[in-house]
């Protein structure tokens, strides 16, 4: 592994989901350069429409959203569609039988589209070593399970499993804290937790894992 900085800072611009389904497109307004952000929310419905997928996002979709920014990214996870086992899954069954056709379809389109997904996971180092040299990340974690050493008070008490994304903005090694931006969160300050704490959110089962490695010019 490439040696990394001691402490790295991605100066984002924060911006608060307005519903309970947007976290994900909220982080990518937060990585899009001002001009883009303006087009996303001046378009919104219309983009949202022309994506396909309403008012629930998938990982895929987010990638596909990203693409079409012209952002350069990278997609990791666990499950390549949507894991059989969550039919069974309380928070999933609803969304799964609406979402199923246009998440699959855009798996197998991926590549055409210029979208790269790859089958596996990413340790805590990888993403560190991103970080350190590359750029932000977009995790979906378990809301649940996530902590903030700074908000934690202010953040919804939540139970069992709920799908969310943040953005990973940054590390202390010393500390090993991990930076990051909550837009569930109203002010714009940056939580942070340890890697250890990220972890367990990140790889709840529910998240697949998924992890978006986004590329800075």
């Amino acid at each position: 592994m490439e040696a990394i900085p001691d402490q790295k800072h991605y100066n984002l611009t924060h911006y608060q989901q307005r519903f309970n389904w947007d976290c994900g497109i909220s982080c990518i307004i937060m990585i899009l350069s001002t001009s883009q952000r303006e087009v996303l929310l001046h378009d919104f419905d219309k983009i949202c429409a022309e994506e396909g997928f309403g008012s629930s996002t998938w990982t895929i979709d987010l990638c596909f959203l990203l693409k079409r920014f012209q952002v350069r990214h990278e997609y990791y996870t666990k499950t390549l569609g949507i894991d059989p086992s969550y039919s069974e899954h309380s928070y999933y069954t609803k969304i799964i039988n609406k979402d199923e056709k246009r998440v699959t379809r855009k798996f197998q389109e991926a590549r055409l589209h210029g979208v790269r997904v790859e089958q596996r996971t990413i340790e805590m180092e990888e993403l560190l070593q991103h970080l350190g040299k590359r750029g932000p990340v977009i995790l979906l974690t378990n809301a649940s399970l996530l902590t903030c050493e700074i908000c934690k008070k202010n953040v919804l008490e939540k139970f069992g499993y709920a799908g969310h994304y943040i953005v990973l903005c940054g590390y202390d090694l010393k500390s090993q804290l991990i930076f990051y931006h909550n837009p569930e969160v109203q002010d714009e300050h940056v939580c942070r937790c340890t890697a250890a704490a990220m972890d367990i959110s990140r790889k709840a089962y529910g998240t697949d894992e998924d992890v978006i490695l986004i590329y800075r010019n």
